[in-house]
């Protein structure tokens, strides 16, 4: 009874003047990394209008004619709006050749890129996923390939080519586009952090082949990195030029590319007709499938790049 009187008073009190504390004020730092750099927003500002003023320029010139590509200004419109004149023509001047270039295109990208990216998921897979001897020679040698230049390559590749008669045909594109070794080693990093050994183990417990492992547990968990690699080498194709300039004669299998310098070049051919408005829409509309596919595939390949870049 007696504690019970001692410390009955004393609660309240110590309650009533809680109560009249001041309350805390907790001031946060602005934490270092918060902080906005004027240089960093400067520079990032310069390389944001390094990137978008070309592009910005190309969509408003593909809307000139060949006379209003001379008479205004580059950054702005012209009186005559050409665009869907300026497509109808490109498609169809010079027989339709353009459609032709087209054609060719896709067709070294679907077989040259399409299996550079087969080969470099299967090679990736295999030296990341199993042992054997000479395994750290060949990664000084993918390093080593990812290092050389391929406009070093092109003139021994045009020799041995040419000695097995297979320039001016489309091998000579699709061949060497299937040879990736900045996607293999890209793959070879994304696989080794990618698939857990454990679950390649289970199934080979279970008594799965090689091959159905890959293709059942492998296969799906490459998955953002087949479509980065996938990226890589269809921008690779899709905008090589010094190749195609070495191996074709024959206009008839020109990619867009070098097809769209031909029609430029005709300015400086005696006789020839100017067609720059066509040379600008044929770009236009050569790069409007790279960005479809950029935007369509932004968050596999973005998360490809942050996982590869892990192990590399």
């Amino acid at each position: 009874m007696a504690t019970t009187g001692t410390t009955t008073p004393t609660a309240p009190r110590a309650r009533h003047e809680g109560s009249r504390r001041k309350p805390l004020i907790v001031r946060h730092r602005t934490s270092p990394r918060g902080r906005r750099s004027p240089l960093l927003t400067a520079l990032t500002s310069i390389v944001l209008l390094y990137s978008l003023v070309p592009l910005l320029w190309l969509v408003i010139n593909a809307t000139k004619s060949q006379e209003g590509l001379f008479h205004s200004f580059g950054l702005w419109f012209a009186g005559d709006f050409s665009l869907w004149s300026n497509v109808r023509e490109t498609f169809t001047y010079n027989g339709g050749i353009f459609t032709r270039w087209l054609l060719n295109t896709l067709l070294y990208v679907v077989v040259g890129a399409g299996g550079a990216t087969v080969l470099a998921a299967l090679g990736g897979y295999g030296l990341a996923k199993f042992f054997f001897p000479g395994k750290r020679l060949v990664f000084v040698l993918v390093l080593g390939a990812v290092a050389v230049p391929s406009t070093a390559l092109a003139v021994p590749t045009f020799l041995m080519f040419a000695r097995m008669g297979l320039t001016d045909t489309p091998w000579s594109i699709i061949i060497p586009s299937l040879v990736s070794p900045f996607g293999l080693y890209l793959m070879w990093t994304f696989a080794t952090e990618a698939i857990p050994r454990e679950l390649l183990e289970s199934a080979r417990v279970d008594g799965a082949g090689e091959f159905r492992t890959f293709f059942r547990i492998g296969l799906p968990l490459l998955g953002p990195g087949i479509v980065t690699v996938l990226l890589f080498n269809v921008v690779a194709t899709w905008n090589n030029y010094f190749l195609p300039l070495i191996m074709l004669k024959n206009p008839d299998w020109y990619p867009l590319t070098l097809g769209l310098n031909r029609w430029a070049a005709q300015a400086h051919t005696a006789g020839a007709q100017a067609v720059f408005n066509l040379v600008i829409t044929g770009s236009l509309l050569m790069i409007l499938p790279l960005i479809a596919a950029f935007l369509l595939l932004q968050r596999y390949w973005q998360s490809g790049l942050a996982a590869g870049s892990v192990k590399g």
